[in-house]
Order: structure tokens, then C-alpha cells, then sequence
């Protein structure tokens, strides 16, 4: 309905996070109860052998919160796709979806400068650890140079507006981009399986001459329980196969800025009333 509050619903793949989930989610309550700010929680429990399931159905009846469960693990990918078709389902046009990691390393207190900015007609906000005043604490070494590397690459053969951070998967999207975005591609909005559905996504959205920027994002890994389930070797070919492909994707145009399409005003960012079903 006209003048209401935009929801902010927030996406949070899930695979074995029992002592990471039940933190996030207070700090998401925290950060966004405290400043009123309408928001639903979707956790897509990829197939978690622990008490994820369990605890994020807890939670359900604390806090605003839908459980997607997969029954088995699919992958990231998979979980992504998940995430965002309920999310399409729900959504308002003037509504911010948001994608974190459900493990506990991603500060959640952002979450209403990314709606602020989305508002301000930004399809897309990319909370980057490559800007002045990002960071990453507690992230090994190797980690961090692939994640440096591929943005450099990424960014060099596929500019997207402001961003560097092309790996980070803490990002604020329109409702309305991501329904387009659904509607030109359907499910296969998200293809890649791995970490590198993030990429992925966003080579998609380039295509669509999207108006994109950041903020500055301090990544806390040390917060992180348990080992990271990103397999280093497998993700770089992932990469380098994902490159390959949107070389000759039609319209993808590499080495060039695609002009983005019309900023959305207040008016229109805020427009429609219909919740997709």
C-alpha cells in the first residue's frame, strides 16, 4: 500500500550453522528492532546435519521469520535461488532484499544504510571490503588474496558501476531489480553452485544496466564457528570458467561500463502495492 515503510527481507543460506544462527539473529533483531524497520528473515536451511533447522524454526516464533528447508544439501547456489524466489514471492516493489552469510561474520547494524541507499535510487548496494574503511579480520591469507585477485579481474573485464567487491555475498537489491531480474532469467538467475554464484549474479544484473554502489564493509571472520566450507581450488575454476562464459555472452560487452539505465526516484522506488504470489 502507498506510503508504507519499505520491509527489508533478508536471505540467510544456511548449511550447518548452529552456533553461528542463533547471534546473527539476535543481532539482526537488535539492529533493526531498535530502529524500526519492517523486516522478515528467510533462512534456507541447505540441508544442515546439525541443529540449524531446528533453531531457525525456534526463532520463528520470536521473531519475523520464514524457514525454506531443502531436506538435503544442494549448494550455495542453490540455496541462493531458494532465497530469492520466496523472496520475489513476498515482496512489495519498494521493498530491499538482502543477502548475508548465515555465519555470523557480516555486521547486520549496515543493513539500514544499504535500504538508504537503494531509496536513494541505487539498484544495487555491495557491501565491499575494498573501499576506505573496509577490512577483514580473521580471514587467512589466502583467502583474502583470491578474494583481491578475482575483484581486480572481475572488475577490469566486467565493470559494474562503483563495485570492487565482486565475491562479497552481503548485498541490498531493489525488490523491483530482483523481480526483473527473475523475469528475464527465472530460476537460472543464479547458475553457479559455489561461492561463485555471487558473480554470477551480478554479471547477470551488469547486463541489465543496473545503478550500483558501496559501502564499506568490516568482514569479522574471527566471529565465524567452525571451518569455511569454501574449497579454494574448486571456486577458482569456477571463476575462470564463469569468465570464459560471459566473454562471449550476448550483450556482455567485457572491458566496457555499460551506461546504467534511469536512477528510480523516491516516487518509484516506493511504487506498487501487490506482493508477488
Amino acid at each position: 500500500m502507498a506510503g508504507m515503510a519499505p520491509t527489508v527481507y533478508i536471505i540467510l543460506p544456511a548449511f550447518n550453522e548452529e552456533g553461528s544462527l542463533p547471534p546473527l539473529l539476535g543481532r539482526i533483531q537488535t539492529a533493526l528492532e531498535g530502529r524500526e524497520v519492517p523486516y522478515h528473515v528467510i533462512v534456507v536451511n541447505d540441508g544442515s546435519t546439525d541443529r540449524t533447522l531446528e533453531i531457525a524454526r525456534g526463532h520463528a516464533e520470536k521473531m519475523p521469520l520464514t524457514v525454506v528447508d531443502h531436506g538435503r544439501n544442494k549448494g550455495l547456489g542453490e540455496a541462493m535461488r531458494s532465497g530469492f524466489l520466496e523472496a520475489a514471492r513476498r515482496t512489495r516493489t519498494g521493498d530491499v532484499v538482502v543477502t548475508m552469510d548465515a555465519d555470523n561474520t557480516h555486521p547486520p547494524d549496515l543493513i539500514p544504510t544499504m535500504m538508504s541507499r537503494i531509496a536513494s535510487g541505487y539498484d544495487l548496494v555491495v557491501a565491499s571490503r575494498f573501499v576506505p574503511g573496509g577490512q577483514q579480520i580473521g580471514l587467512r591469507a589466502s583467502r583474502r588474496a583470491l578474494s583481491r585477485c578475482a575483484g581486480l579481474i572481475m572488475r577490469t573485464l566486467f565493470p559494474v558501476g562503483e563495485v570492487t567487491d565482486y565475491s562479497c555475498g552481503y548485498r541490498a537489491y531493489s525488490a523491483a531489480i530482483l523481480k526483473r531480474g527473475l523475469e528475464i532469467h527465472g530460476p537460472n538467475l543464479v547458475e553457479e553452485q559455489g561461492f561463485s554464484c555471487f558473480v554470477d549474479v551480478l554479471l547477470k544484473l551488469r547486463r541489465m544496466k543496473i545503478r550500483a554502489c558501496e559501502v564499506p564493509l568490516v568482514l569479522r571472520y574471527d566471529f565465524k564457528e567452525g571451518a569455511s566450507k569454501m574449497r579454494i581450488g574448486r571456486t577458482i575454476r569456477r571463476y575462470i570458467r564463469l569468465m570464459g562464459k560471459n566473454m562471449v555472452a550476448p550483450g556482455n560487452r567485457p572491458f566496457r561500463r555499460l551506461a546504467a539505465g534511469p536512477a528510480r526516484t523516491a516516487t518509484t522506488a516506493g511504487a506498487g502495492s501487490k506482493a508477488v504470489r
